[in-house]
């Protein structure tokens, strides 16, 4: 397959444009070259009848709106009996006051002109009499969020994101999905972990782990499987475990009075959980805390107060603002930490966008290892969704999977016979009641399945192996085992 490059966001997509150049009104044929002709054309007829005839064939004949021209332009249209008709959206701040669409004489015809960026992609919905908020009833495009669907606004450049789509033909990983009890925060959460594709068949292999925040929107709205999924594929990104979790309070636990006990209950217990349960990587720089907003917040807590335990830290439109601006202080402040970011955001977030640029430059001047990237588009999961490649591309390229490690706790508890060994013996073991046994050589490659019999193969060169010991509950531990000739 062609590799993506999620920096050249350059590919040319179907547009939601037309040409107003051939649309027959009541068997005349009208030239017009932009809206703006059209609209002369309008107020050229005297007839309302006939000026609403016009308006009437022209929404026939087009095929979705909103209507774009020469790259930059987008016009908002309504047709529709309204007293008032605004369009708030992300490039507004969501406001419905300023900008009202205009209404074309006496017709039922309203309309707006913006200029945007060519690549830009926003969200945006229609509000009617000054309360009733609905989608563009021309546009089948929609983003959903945290609130329900919006409509998507996406200018002649935008490139929709490939990797969010379920792809069925490539291999998939799976999710496990459990309920954990936080004693640092009195209370039950909803966790998914993801697994990759070749965990359940290569035991061997240990992997970097992501901790998402937010993570049951991460999965519903920002197909994060998907992402995974198709980044695995096409080898843009190593194999990870991704380990999302469903907060009780975001708003307390991200960025109010229960923060210090959220980033207790990630550091504290479910990092140990994840790492006693699943194969994964247990230092610092194979772990990265990733998340939204608020979610982005706490991740960025999580890693600048542990930077002993989370190495890395993806952050999407951070929110940094809460409790007086604490952590743009925190991370501008509190002195250079092994630490690696990637964070991206949207040029329409306001506060979000300046802070941020701020941010870059001083946590790049510090010298810290800072990705960071921003788009025309607003505080959406249309954006989050879009670059979540970015993000785990910049933090996991390829190449990071291990084959194996050795349990040194294990290994004083647990004593294997015969060690040495000879090719072709049994195994037995004391201190652990094994159920699975896989031998491996000392590059990583699996030599056998031993877990019927628990015996050597036969030819087995001399030198150093791993066992990788599977008890009854499923927790693999890893010890040495010294095969003396063969």
């Amino acid at each position: 397959m062609d590799v993506y490059n999620p920096y050249l966001r350059e590919k040319q997509f179907a547009m939601r444009t037309i040409t107003i150049a051939l649309l027959i009104f009541s068997s005349q044929l009208v030239q017009a070259q932009s809206f703006q002709d059209f609209l002369g054309y309008l107020e050229g007829i005297s007839d309302p009848s006939t000026q609403q005839t016009v308006v009437d064939s022209f929404f026939t004949a087009l095929p979705e709106a909103p209507l774009l021209e020469f790259d930059t332009l987008a016009h908002f249209l309504y047709k529709g009996t309204a007293s008032t008709v605004d369009v708030p959206g992300d490039f507004n701040g969501w406001d419905p006051g300023p900008g009202p669409l205009t209404k074309v004489g006496d017709t039922d015809m309203w309309y707006r002109t913006m200029i945007f960026e060519p690549n830009a992609r926003l969200d945006y919905k229609y509000v009617l009499d000054g309360g009733n908020w609905i989608l563009d009833p021309r546009n089948p495009h929609t983003c959903s969020g945290g609130f329900g669907p919006n409509s998507e606004l996406a200018m002649p450049q935008y490139v929709q994101p490939w990797e969010i789509i379920l792809q069925p033909a490539i291999p998939h990983g799976t999710i496990e999905t459990f309920t954990f009890t936080s004693a640092a925060l009195s209370g039950n959460y909803q966790v998914q972990v993801y697994l990759p594709p070749s965990y359940a068949s290569h035991p061997d292999r240990f992997y970097p782990s992501i901790y998402v925040q937010d993570g049951q929107e991460y999965l519903s709205i920002g197909s994060a499987k998907n992402v995974l999924d198709n980044l695995i594929d096409e080898v843009l990104i190593s194999e990870i475990v991704g380990v999302f979790i469903r907060p009780n309070n975001r708003n307390e636990e991200y960025a109010a009075s229960k923060r210090t006990q959220y980033r207790a209950f990630i550091v504290d217990e479910m990092i140990p959980y994840i790492a006693e349960h699943y194969r994964v990587q247990e230092t610092p720089e194979s772990r990265a805390a990733i998340g939204t907003s608020f979610g982005a917040n706490i991740s960025a807590q999580i890693a600048f107060y542990h930077p002993e335990v989370v190495g890395k830290a993806g952050l999407h439109s951070p929110a940094f603002w809460p409790n007086n601006y604490e952590t743009s202080t925190l991370l501008t402040q509190g002195g250079l930490k092994p630490i690696e970011w990637a964070s991206v955001w949207g040029t329409y977030e306001g506060s979000v966008f300046q802070n941020m640029q701020i941010v870059m430059a001083v946590l790049q001047g510090l010298g810290y290892d800072f990705y960071g990237n921003f788009y025309p588009e607003g505080h959406s999961w249309g954006l989050w969704r879009a670059t979540l490649d970015e993000i785990l591309i910049e933090l996991f390229p390829p190449g990071l999977v291990s084959t194996f490690g050795v349990d040194q706790e294990m290994e004083d508890r647990v004593v294997v016979y015969p060690n040495p060994a000879w090719p072709g013996q049994s195994l037995s073991f004391e201190g652990l009641a094994v159920s699975q046994a896989w031998l491996f050589n000392a590059q990583g490659q699996l030599i056998a399945d031993i877990s019927g019999g628990l015996r050597l193969p036969g030819s087995l060169p001399s030198g150093l192996y791993v066992l990788a010991l599977a008890d009854h509950s499923g927790q693999i531990s890893r010890i040495r085992l010294c095969v003396a000739g063969g």
